[in-house]
């Protein structure tokens, strides 16, 4: 090939290609003003959501990435670079990634979801999937939990975020449940004063609303009140023990009976017959 030939070829090349490439210097410069842009907007999403300080990074990173990739596949298609096949290559690596690592994807989904939604935060007692603790630490892929017997659980985000549970910090007041027996033949207007004393004595059960009384059933051995009030959730279970111990002794004093459970059994004698 000669040297006017080459020339030729060139100036061919740069008249075909050069303001392809200059729209895509163009599209590359304002594509990444853009991406900035709305990389910022997201992070003051984020904020105004109050989203995790350790999502936070992670997210931002995901987001300006995808965009980024957005960009360049639109700068491809502007120089008319054949992508069909890349597309398609990525994709198809994509699925076999995502089928191996179904589980991980899972429970990283379900961290971005409980970070992003927060149900509970770290700090919160809750009962999920079977355990009851505290949450010590929300990770990626799991959740941490300290029971109250002092033992670790890991539980995978995935399994956390697509199951029901129970967040007993969520709310500041809890109800505190009690059923308590006397026995046939003691006074009930009795012992449902001297329950009545015990809570209004308390100053950590409230007021409003006002704790619940009433007799429930006659069961087998006893006739049995319920007893509802409301506390502060932080004094859910001290006032529950004290409760417990001071209805021992009030009826103790009070001489009234707390039933246990009892069998009567009668013995018959046949005369034999002679």
């Amino acid at each position: 090939m000669n040297k006017e030939a080459i020339i030729n070829k060139f100036t061919s090349l740069t008249l075909e290609y050069g303001p392809k490439i200059i729209v895509a210097i163009f599209i590359w410069i304002i594509g990444s003003w853009l991406v900035k842009q709305l990389t910022k907007g997201f992070v003051k999403v984020m904020e105004t959501r109050d989203t995790d300080d350790s999502l936070k990074p992670f997210l931002r990173s995901l987001v300006s990435i995808l965009l980024k990739v957005l960009l360049v596949l639109s700068i491809l298609g502007t120089v008319e670079i054949e992508i069909t096949s890349f597309i398609a290559i990525l994709g198809a690596a994509g699925l076999a990634i995502g089928m191996a690592l179904s589980g991980t994807l899972q429970n990283f989904a379900g961290g971005v979801i409980i970070l992003l939604f927060k149900p509970f935060k770290v700090g919160d007692f809750i009962d999920a999937k079977g355990h009851t603790g505290t949450v010590k630490e929300i990770q990626i892929f799991n959740t941490i939990l300290k029971t109250p017997e002092n033992i670790t659980v890991i539980i995978p985000n995935g399994e956390l975020s697509n199951a029901s549970l129970k967040n007993f910090s969520l709310e500041t007041q809890r109800r505190v449940d009690w059923k308590f027996g006397v026995g046939y033949g003691d006074n009930a207007d009795h012992a449902e004063m001297v329950i009545k004393q015990l809570c209004d004595a308390d100053d950590r059960i409230l007021t409003e609303p006002e704790p619940f009384i009433a007799l429930s059933e006659l069961g087998d051995n006893s006739i049995n009140f319920v007893v509802r009030a409301w506390v502060e959730a932080d004094d859910y279970w001290p006032v529950f023990f004290d409760m417990n111990k001071k209805i021992y002794e009030a009826f103790n004093k009070e001489g009234l009976n707390i039933p246990f459970p009892q069998m009567d059994v009668h013995l018959f004698q046949n005369a034999s017959k002679n």
